[in-house]
């Protein structure tokens, strides 16, 4: 059964819309996959103590240190890994769910005013269908012929 398309917003771009699809999910995995490499990197620089005592530890979450080698690493390697469309679905799931893991124990509340669970919910929700979907067809996932 073939899905409808949806109706063109300029009909006359109908060669361009056909040509930018494709990089459409490229352009959303780079900015996932870049974007969390910013919060893996100051961790990535400080090291496993700082980020296990500033993040997890005063939060009471333990085991502090494993964890913060995880976050480190799913935050440098996975990020990077996510734009390069290498290891999508297992990196961009594993995000997803400490995304999940943040949402529970950082952010008690919505907030619009004051810092709550919206922006790594949404980070989540994307990684989630970033999970879903896998790297695409300009991934190195692809590339390899096998979609991890």
């Amino acid at each position: 059964m073939e899905k409808a398309q949806p109706k063109l917003l300029i009909p006359q771009l109908k060669s361009f819309y056909g040509w930018v699809e494709p990089w459409s999910w490229v352009l959303i995995r780079l900015t996932v996959g870049l974007m969390i490499l910013p919060h893996g990197w100051p961790k990535l620089m400080a090291g496993i103590g700082p980020t296990a005592a500033g993040a997890l530890v005063k939060r009471g979450i333990a085991p502090a240190e494993p964890l913060a080698v995880v976050l480190i690493f799913l935050e440098t390697v996975g990020g990077l890994c996510v734009a390069l469309g290498l290891f999508t679905r297992f990196f961009a799931a594993a995000i997803t769910i400490e995304m999940m893991v943040i949402v529970y124990h950082y952010y008690p509340k919505f907030g619009w005013t004051a810092p709550g669970y919206e922006y790594p919910l949404m980070w989540g929700l994307i990684m989630f269908a970033v999970a879903l979907r896998g790297g695409g067809a300009y991934s190195l996932d692809r590339k390899l012929g096998r979609e991890l």
